[in-house]
């Protein structure tokens, strides 16, 4: 895993806002700049940061490319968070 980039990609208040809006579902990058005040190279800059750190996924449909979680990472970090608790849940 790529803690140090997934960390840094998790530090960014607009970037957690984006895997958030992603949570529910596909998004072109058209569609989640509408839900900032931001420019489009600002979000696009915030997406490359998330797929560079493992986050989401891209795929180019047409003229568009759509983003998603990449939920492997994320159950692989949940899992790593869930370890930091120790094997027996009961202490």
């Amino acid at each position: 895993m790529r803690f140090q980039k997934t960390f840094k990609a998790l530090s960014d208040h607009n970037r957690r806002e984006i895997l958030n809006l992603l949570k529910n579902g596909p998004m072109t990058a058209g569609e989640i700049v509408d839900h900032f005040h931001l420019s489009g190279a600002t979000v696009s800059h915030h997406l490359s940061i998330l797929k560079e750190a493992g986050l989401i996924l891209d795929e180019r449909q047409g003229k568009y490319i759509c983003y998603e979680l990449n939920m492997s990472v994320v159950e692989e970090l949940l899992g790593w968070f869930s370890g930091l608790k120790g094997e027996d849940e009961n202490e």
